[in-house]
């Protein structure tokens, strides 16, 4: 039995119990419904239509994206399911009891940004919302350094204190949220494509829509090349929860529970809103002259009463998504730093101010800065941690864990000093040829001087640093005798 007294325990931390364990196949597929209904997964597929691909492009781009990343999602949350420990604690395995708290940091950064992207996302929808109501636009003057208007800053901020109130909720009541929004978002998705088709002349003008690498296109012959790094993007999108997922999957009924319900819940329903999203971006094309990949921006241009609904239930979706993809996450590996004094609640606070601090706007500027420098970019960082968790549990530890030793600063995952060197080198190694085409993305014009091998190797990022972290943390631990 792990020491209650230690500073790697507290109750929100603690394996959970048989009675806890309620989650049925519906309440896994109910919940992805919820966090895929929405407006950064509706911009993904949107944004490569923007950037050039034709509908069906961006529909097997994401697609195979979601398809990949549930091979990790699933591998991983099996350690959950089985043992009911949460991200945070499995990472003490490989990582050291001290050394888990790098992965631990490195996606709960992660999901601050998210965090703040939906918040930014839930504060527009209410301004636009209210836009509608009045008839105006009601953005307000820029604010010097920000870049955002006043009115938008408001917005954004009292979107931010709507959502603190859920904070002290707790997962079930995100269950429960989940559950029972999911079929509204999904009627919304598909009023939005009727009026996409109805206005656009149906759905064959939208299909005939030349994508710009067919032969004369502006990016004529280079389709291949660019698919790959689009796929890796895609990838990207869900890598924070391929890692967190245990956080859910520790309240699965059974392990087929958790298996069943994210088959059914993420790749279909992903696909399903890329072609709802390509299908009504494609029609802006043909009704404004341009391509619209917010449909909160959208949305101001259609007005009538049905947008006024479509904004309410954006405003909801994004709160419950919010907090279900990007809070509960980040709440336990901050409790995971310091169990005797944050707990659950505090993370979730913690999480929440760091997610104003990023300036979560900058990085929805445009579609390239949002799918192939945010998307790829923390595929970079947390990709190799996912290489090294699935290797340690499933190859090295053949999914037997020392459950209450996770808990143990003498048990079986002290290393040196709770430091795993291996896991550490893995993990820099995993990152390091990827950060000069990540500089490169994220500062063309200071990092000019970087080119190919590197950027090349960062259009693969999430492969690459999860494919080498993996194959050298097994090279340096096979010969050791898990805990």
């Amino acid at each position: 039995m792990a020491d209650e007294t230690s500073n790697l325990w507290n109750d929100d931390l603690a394996p959970t119990t048989a009675a806890q364990r309620t989650w049925r196949a519906r309440h896994f597929a109910a919940l992805w419904l919820g966090m895929v209904i929405a407006v950064p997964a509706y911009m993904l597929a949107a944004g490569l239509v923007e950037q050039g691909m034709s509908a069906v492009q961006a529909v097997w781009a994401v697609l195979l994206g979601n398809l990949i990343v549930l091979v990790p999602m699933l591998l991983i949350g099996h350690a959950g399911a089985k043992h009911g420990v949460p991200y945070a604690v499995l990472a003490r395995a490989s990582f050291g009891w001290r050394g888990a708290r790098l992965p631990a940091l490195a996606r709960a950064i992660v999901a601050c940004g998210w965090y703040g992207i939906q918040t930014w996302i839930g504060g527009g929808a209410l301004l636009t919302l209210l836009g509608v109501m009045v008839g105006a636009k009601l953005d307000g003057p820029m604010i010097p350094l920000l870049g955002i208007g006043v009115g938008q800053l408001l917005a954004f901020l009292a979107f931010w204190l709507i959502q603190l109130a859920f904070v002290t909720k707790g997962l079930e009541t995100v269950r429960k949220l989940e559950t029972w929004t999911a079929p509204v978002k999904v009627i919304v998705c598909v009023a939005l494509v009727w009026w996409a088709l109805s206005k656009a002349g149906g759905l064959g003008p939208i299909l005939h829509e030349p994508s710009a690498y067919d032969a004369g296109g502006a990016k004529a012959g280079r389709f291949w090349a660019d698919f790959g790094p689009a796929v890796t993007a895609m990838t990207g999108y869900w890598a924070t929860l391929a890692l967190n997922i245990p956080d859910f999957t520790r309240f699965a009924r059974t392990q087929k529970d958790q298996i069943v319900g994210q088959a059914l819940g993420l790749p279909g329903p992903m696909a399903l809103l890329a072609a709802m999203s390509v299908v009504v971006t494609s029609a802006t094309v043909l009704i404004f002259g341009k391509a619209i990949w917010d449909p909160v921006a959208l949305s101001g241009d259609i007005g009538g009463i049905a947008v006024l609904v479509g904004l309410v239930v954006i405003s909801l979706d994004t709160v419950s998504c919010n907090i279900a993809a990007n809070l509960v996450g980040p709440a336990y590996d901050f409790a995971a730093l310091w169990p005797k004094r944050i707990t659950y609640r505090i993370g979730g606070y913690i999480t929440a101010v760091i997610g104003v601090l990023i300036m979560p706007w900058k990085l929805l500027e445009s579609t390239a800065g949002y799918i192939f420098v945010w998307l790829t970019g923390y595929g970079a960082l947390l990709g190799p941690i996912a290489g090294i968790l699935i290797v340690d549990y499933w190859l090295l530890r053949r999914t037997v864990l020392d459950a209450p030793g996770l808990y143990d600063r003498t048990g079986p995952y002290t290393y040196r000093n709770g430091w795993n060197p291996a896991a550490l080198v893995a993990f820099a190694v995993g990152v390091a040829p990827n950060l000069p085409g990540f500089l490169h993305a994220a500062a063309p014009h200071v990092f000019a001087g970087i080119g190919a091998p590197w950027t090349t190797l960062y259009q693969y990022a999430w492969f690459v640093g999860a494919g080498l972290a993996g194959a050298l943390y097994w090279g340096l631990m096979a010969r050791k005798t898990p805990g």
